[in-house]
Order: structure tokens, then sequence, then C-alpha cells
């Protein structure tokens, strides 16, 4: 059985250690087929700095974060969803985490997001420790083209794919998650749902 989920975040800046997560959104596959799609506002961590370019970015306010629920209620209710698909006390059932650039940027943002909530272990009871970065996927995929790209942007990739994009809907979490399945199915040849 294979259990992906694929998962985005925003968040307040760009290191760990000093910045928060504010959103964790992400989609449930196993053998090829949506079981579950999830969306989480989160109050950052107390001592995370908000930076204004990460709030411009994202298109929110300081005070949008600071009503959302806090982390701990939010680990509470992901770790019980996660649970629902993985028993974390079994070392071969986990999900494969895939995201885009999720090696160089989310999967750091979620272990440390993890051990703020006082769960150390918190990534990989659900998580092989492997990721499958579809953005690295990606790359192999476009290498004839990729001279010709601007950029290798989640935004720009999807366009090289022929993926229609909502720019208004950019760095939504939500929204971007929906984007890199499309261009995950795209770059590994998984163009059609299993069964």
């Amino acid at each position: 059985m294979i259990k992906l989920c694929y998962l985005d975040l925003e968040t307040t800046g760009v290191d760990e250690r000093r910045h928060g997560v504010h959103q964790i959104s992400g989609i449930i596959e196993i053998d090829g087929r949506v079981q579950q799609e999830f969306d989480y506002k989160v109050r950052p961590n107390p001592k995370a700095i908000i930076d204004a370019a990460a709030l411009r970015v994202t298109q929110k306010s300081e005070l949008d974060l600071l009503g959302y629920p806090p982390m701990k209620q939010v680990h509470t209710e992901f770790t019980r969803m996660l649970g629902g698909y993985v028993d974390k006390f079994d070392k071969k059932d986990k999900f494969h985490l895939v995201g885009y650039n999720i090696q160089g940027f989310d999967s750091r943002f979620l272990r440390a997001w993890f051990t703020q909530n006082g769960d150390q272990w918190g990534s990989l009871n659900w998580f092989y420790i492997d990721s499958l970065d579809v953005m690295i996927l990606a790359s192999q995929y476009l290498l004839y083209r990729r001279g010709e790209m601007p950029s290798f942007k989640l935004q720009r990739v999807a366009r090289e794919l022929g993926i229609e994009v909502d720019k208004e809907r950019l760095h939504d979490a939500g929204y971007d998650v929906h984007l890199t399945r499309r261009i995950y199915r795209i770059v590994t040849g998984i163009d059609v749902e299993f069964g």
C-alpha cells in the first residue's frame, strides 16, 4: 500500500529557527486515490518573528495570523487525522511526504513545528525521512527546457507543463498543494487515477 501525503506550508519567514508555520495544507492519497484533503490555519509559535515580506506574499496580516487556532490545538487535530491512516508505532507504515521544494523548505519547518509542540519524534512518527521533492523530479523531467525557463518556481513549472494557474490563489497552501500534486502526476507519468 502506497501512502502519499502531499504537503504545503505557509510560514512567517524563511528560517525555521526564527519563523513559524501559519498554514498546513495537504492531500492524503492511498494507492492513487485521494482519501482526504486538509487545510489547517495555525497561530504561529508565540516566539516566531513575523516578517512583513512573508505577509505580503500570502496577503495576510499579523492580526489574521493571531486569530488562527493555537498551534498546540492544531497539532492535536493534525496528528489525530494522520493517525487515521498510519500506525505511528509501525516503522513500515508511514506516509511518503510529497511537496514542491519540500527538502529545502517545508520538511525543515514541519520538523521544527513538531518540536515546538513538544513532539520530538513527530515527523518521524508519521513520515518516511526521505521526502519526494517534486521540484527535483520536475528538474529531471524539464531538463532540456530548463535553460529557457526564467525561473523554477511552482507556478512557472506548472505553466510549463500546461497547468492553468490562478495567480490570485498562489501562496495559499491549499491551492499550492493541488498544483504540486498535478505536477507530480505529470512528471512521474501518473496521469489518471488508479482503479
